[in-house]
């Protein structure tokens, strides 16, 4: 699908141009996430407030498109928010696709409309499904729903009246899949603050102590079965966080050109270079992004995620050298996408796990 059809998909709703968004709630505050860890959850209940989560009378490609591009957008900006975002785009996806009618017609509104957040909590559960980890949570059948036990070790966008989506080992080798709400009793919230970037991600371990989880909260019954059904949907809005990266780097080389004299005319890696490899892999994505059989084309798309995360880091390695010195600050924007990349080749699926799914 080409440019002009991604954005027409992409056009504005109601109220609130997405410029005008990022410029008032997100724009202003990049160093603070980045130096402060600040957690910019007015931006993205900003997004719904102004209809841009809303999946009222739109297609699935047309959820999957403007999800993907509203990511993109944000990424550009900040991908510590972008990926807030993504893990709430999650979280919306399970509960569209869910044949539980309490949290479809009642809790999802709440999520696209801006009144509350959610998150996924699915990274140690898609490991498990790809024979990597064992299930960290158990569940316990008790009256009116199940009691959950254990430690999910990182869990991001996460506040006090969030929602996550969890999978727990319950008997008989079935695994349920739920919707837990941060404030539930039996659950502690840890924070994570100490990585090397993206730390104004609202990242926490969550530790369950026989967390009560009613029967109306269970997303699936059988998550064996549901996981298939979301899964491409999991990655395909990971891309777009590279997509940002990768076209904000390209830029800070362009800014950079007459630096010194034209010195950075000698270095191996131009911006030429990486332009036309971002066009080629944009394309392929959104193609990807725009078909109605996403289901049937996952293999195409861990390769264009995995495609994603090599040319992020080959183009925040040479923004960082064409940039030189002013790049070498702590909090620089060129630094920041630095860690920015590294954080997207190690977010799960990582890059050995996407190495090891394609080789066979």
């Amino acid at each position: 699908m080409g440019e002009k059809a991604v954005s027409m998909v992409f056009g504005a709703p109601q109220s609130g141009q997405l410029d005008d968004l990022i410029k008032a709630y997100l724009r202003p505050y990049v160093k603070k996430i980045d130096a402060e860890a600040y957690y910019a959850k007015d931006y993205l209940l900003a997004l719904g407030r102004n209809g841009w989560l809303s999946g009222v009378h739109k297609s699935q490609v047309e959820l999957q498109l403007g999800g993907a591009r509203l990511v993109e957008e944000t990424a550009r900006t900040c991908m510590t928010t972008a990926f807030n975002l993504w893990c709430h785009l999650a979280s919306m996806t399970y509960l569209r696709m869910t044949d539980n009618g309490y949290l479809r017609e009642e809790v999802l509104p709440l999520l696209e409309g801006g009144h509350c957040l959610g998150a996924t909590g699915l990274s140690n559960p898609m490991k498990y499904y790809s024979g990597l980890e064992k299930l960290h949570l158990k569940a316990t059948r008790t009256d009116g729903g199940y009691l959950i036990t254990g430690q999910l070790g990182a869990v991001s966008n996460l506040c006090e009246d969030h929602w996550f989506g969890i999978i727990a080992q319950a008997e008989d080798d079935q695994r349920i899949m739920a919707f837990v709400p941060c404030n539930a009793d039996g659950l502690e919230l840890i924070p994570k603050a100490e990585f090397l970037g993206l730390n104004g991600s609202a990242t926490y371990s969550c530790r369950f102590d026989g967390v009560f989880i009613p029967d109306r909260m269970i997303i699936a019954s059988d998550a064996d079965r549901f996981v298939p059904r979301i899964r491409p949907y999991f990655v395909l809005y990971q891309v777009p966080l590279a997509l940002g990266v990768i076209g904000e780097s390209i830029r800070g080389i362009e800014y950079a050109r007459n630096r010194q004299f034209g010195c950075n005319a000698y270095l191996r890696v131009q911006a030429d270079e990486l332009e036309q490899e971002f066009r080629e892999l944009r394309e392929r994505f959104y193609q990807l992004a725009g078909s109605p059989d996403l289901a049937d084309r996952v293999k195409e798309l861990l390769r264009v995620r995995l495609d994603a995360a090599y040319l992020a880091l080959k183009a925040v390695q040479t923004c960082m050298l064409h940039q030189g010195g002013a790049a070498y600050l702590r909090y620089s924007d060129a630094s920041r996408r630095l860690r920015e990349a590294y954080f997207f080749a190690n977010l799960t699926p990582t890059v050995k796990h996407l190495e090891k799914l394609l080789s066979t």
